[in-house]
């Protein structure tokens, strides 16, 4: 699986120096000005580990997971740390103001995660008239200034502007959209899951391991009670969460067995399992044979 970005590799990239909210596992923020940039500049595709929320001015291109967004103007956009995106930009004068958080930043103050712009298979970005970009750029300058400032409670101010911000979004969405949005809460939770099943897979040859895989460790991701998650899930696709873990656990490892030559202990640490014996003990009882035999079958 790709790693993602970190909050630590921008800093380091863009500063050379990391700020002691990150040093200390705190929640983060920070609010930037894109900087003047010659044309033709593209951010990598890659995945972050935190939220960012932008205003963009100019003609740019977005790519966000396997979708395509052309900015012809200005435009509001939000990242999901779940989704993969690159950027390029189309113009010389591309000006923009954007605000960084991670997830602990704003955990037990909302569930982010639920809101349309931040869900893979939501809208995210906006395209703005210049009246909205306007009053946008005075929503950033406003958290700007409250991030200089020496206020005592400056954070919590700065949570309720970063959930102004997503409301300023959501409501840019026709009546009709937001409906059927609201309407579909298990379908959006169902298609994040999987889309983080399915994202932890090809495993490649530096032999790195899953990092979820139990349903426990998907809904402390998605920030959900484990039983919340698993009713979605059933409800959307007639499985349990075990089941769809387990399926494609089965398909990754006749995969590796059948197209690699990783020993199988190597296969079983890549999908976590703590023991040789464990990963055995799965994939007789889901095939019938055991990793060895399944292997010898293949030639």
């Amino acid at each position: 699986m790709d790693k993602p970005d970190t909050l630590r590799d921008f800093y380091k990239r863009k500063f050379i120096w990391i700020p002691k909210t990150l040093k200390n596992d705190l929640g983060h923020v920070h609010v930037f000005h894109l900087e003047p940039q010659v044309e033709g500049k593209t951010i990598p595709y890659r995945r972050r580990d935190f939220y960012k929320i932008m205003l963009v001015r100019g003609a740019s291109t977005v790519h966000y997971a396997d979708r395509i967004y052309e900015v012809k103007k200005q435009a509001l956009i939000f990242s999901n740390p779940l989704v993969p995106y690159k950027w390029d930009q189309a113009c010389e004068e591309l000006k923009g103001v954007y605000c960084i958080f991670n997830p602990s930043f704003i955990l037990d103050f909302g569930q982010i995660h639920e809101y349309e712009v931040f869900q893979p298979n939501g809208t995210h970005i906006f395209e703005l008239s210049e009246e909205e970009a306007d009053e946008l750029q005075k929503l950033f300058d406003k958290m700007e200034a409250e991030f200089n400032s020496e206020y005592k409670y400056k954070y919590d101010v700065l949570r309720n502007q970063i959930f102004e911000l997503i409301h300023f979004g959501m409501k840019l969405q026709p009546t009709s959209q937001q409906q059927i949005q609201r309407g579909n809460a298990a379908l959006r939770i169902a298609s994040i899951f999987l889309e983080l099943l399915e994202r932890q897979f090809p495993i490649d040859e530096s032999h790195s391991s899953i990092q979820l895989r139990t349903p426990t460790q998907f809904a402390d991701q998605l920030n959900m009670h484990v039983n919340h998650l698993n009713r979605a899930v059933k409800e959307m696709t007639g499985k349990t969460t075990s089941q769809l873990i387990s399926e494609r656990l089965l398909q990754e490892s006749k995969i590796l067995l059948k197209q690699s030559d990783w020993n199988v202990s190597e296969i079983a640490y890549s999908l976590a399992f703590t023991e040789v014996t464990h990963f055995n003990n799965f994939f007789k009882k889901h095939s019938t044979m055991s990793p060895t035999q399944f292997r010898k079958s293949m030639h």
